[in-house]
């Protein structure tokens, strides 16, 4: 007789801007003993560069991604930026943890805050944190891809998401990645193994 798929557990990351935290998720994914799943967040913005709805988002219209509020169909959302929504699809979430997989979801601090609240001890709340905002500035500058408006609020809203970082489970400062890496690998092992 075949064994019931164990349902994955919800590691959620969350950081400011520039921290580091996709390259961290990234690597971590690559890791086979930590069963990984990404969970692909929605947003009601158009497509970068080489974006592709499905990977690195679901691109939704501004009238789709109210239509899935208004029916309840994400288990997080906000407004991250004026007129520019993000959420985590709920069949999103099922559709990772249902296959035994544990789900990486990179998140906003306060969808973060929302998603821990609704799975409790199923999930943990990973901030990572820059060494300082004059670093972030420094990495956020040279990725050379905003308006010098756009970094001013990048810059800003970090400031603002650090005042989070004692709301998680659990913070790691990137100061070095390689090392980021290695602590948020352990985090997540002792995680999944409880």
């Amino acid at each position: 007789m075949d064994q019931p798929v164990r349902k994955g557990k919800i590691i959620i990351l969350s950081a400011p801007s520039g921290t580091g935290k996709s390259t961290i998720i990234s690597r971590l994914v690559a890791m086979p003993e930590l069963h990984l799943g990404f969970s692909v967040s929605a947003t009601s913005r158009s497509p970068r560069g080489e974006e592709t709805d499905g990977r690195e988002y679901y691109f939704l219209t501004p009238e789709e991604f109210d239509r899935r509020i208004e029916a309840g169909l994400f288990v997080e959302w906000e407004e991250v930026y004026a007129g520019t929504k993000y959420g985590t699809l709920r069949e999103e979430v099922e559709r990772v943890t249902g296959s035994g997989r544990n789900l990486v979801m990179d998140i906003d601090v306060k969808g973060a805050l929302n998603v821990k609240r609704q799975f409790g001890d199923s999930a943990i709340s990973i901030f990572i944190k820059p060494p300082c905002l004059d670093t972030l500035e420094s990495r956020l500058r040279g990725r050379n891809t905003d308006s010098e408006e756009s970094l001013r609020k990048r810059i800003e809203k970090a400031g603002y998401e650090m005042g989070f970082a004692d709301r998680f489970d659990r913070s790691v400062v990137n100061d070095d990645l390689d090392t980021a890496v290695c602590e948020v690998r352990d985090i997540i092992s002792v995680f999944i193994s409880e």
